[in-house]
């Protein structure tokens, strides 16, 4: 039976990845026997979410490859191989998109061993009770393009416009897309003063009715394609993860890839 390559790295992708890793010829410290091997399996593991053991031996032993993943993930690598390669590409902020999706929680994500006195997990595991069950909840903002810019992740109760001013950070668009989560006086006048246009619709409750450009709204579509394409990827449409931090490290490589394609 042959091999399944079909989740591993294009020698495009890994020309523009390859200069950004750790571990190559040149770098101070022991070098990788092979980074390209190294990455190829952890996208396994994205695509297919199947457990750290299931790893095909072609990748190294499951062990390895999970410790090194996880060792990237506290450093922040993943993130930041993200933010240089969004840089490299071009992030387009004609106006940008923010929006948030509930992810289910699988029962292998509970049982970190730091929790509140409650027995409730703790703040920094992202983990909660939405309408959905045992979740957490992504926020993500996407470019002009639909391109991948930000991600937060927060427990599955929490409210869009809890985390916006955060998500928009220090980028400045010309615009700031996003639905009535996103309606609350205090964010509109804040997008304002920092020159960033609010197209985010009023709520049925408002006396007056904001005026927002409908033709732009449309592209909010974008960033629902978006989260559509990363959850292709079965580790991001389920969190297996305990820690929040591993689980967004699949996050930030999944949306490298998707720069590059």
């Amino acid at each position: 039976m042959s091999e399944d390559h079909r989740y591993e790295l294009t020698d495009y992708q890994w020309e523009h990845i390859a200069p950004h890793l750790s571990g190559k010829n040149g770098d101070i410290g022991r070098p990788c026997d092979d980074n390209r091997r190294f990455i190829n399996g952890v996208l396994w593991i994205t695509r297919s979410g199947a457990p750290w053991r299931d790893l095909p031996d072609r990748y190294g032993k499951w062990g390895t490859v999970f410790q090194r993943y996880n060792r990237w993930s506290k450093a922040g690598r993943w993130e930041h191989l993200f933010a240089l390669i969004a840089e490299k590409e071009g992030i387009d902020l004609d106006w940008a998109a923010g929006d948030s999706t509930v992810i289910r929680a699988h029962q292998h994500a509970a049982g970190q061993k730091k929790k509140e006195s409650d027995g409730t997990p703790s703040p920094d595991a992202c983990l909660g009770r939405s309408r959905g069950g045992f979740s957490t909840k992504l926020h993500g903002m996407s470019d002009a393009l639909g391109n991948p810019v930000r991600f937060l992740l927060t427990p599955g109760q929490d409210a869009d416009i809890s985390h916006a001013q955060d998500l928009v950070g220090d980028y400045r668009p010309d615009a700031f897309i996003g639905d009535k989560g996103y309606d609350a006086d205090h964010f509109v006048e804040w997008l304002t003063e920092e020159s960033i246009e609010p197209v985010i619709p009023s709520r049925r409750s408002r006396t007056v009715q904001r005026q927002i450009d409908k033709n732009l709204y449309r592209d909010r579509n974008k960033i629902e394609r978006l989260w559509n394409r990363l959850k292709h990827c079965r580790r991001i449409a389920t969190r297996y993860d305990k820690t929040a931090r591993n689980y967004l490290s699949f996050v930030f490589l999944a949306s490298t890839i998707l720069w590059l394609l």
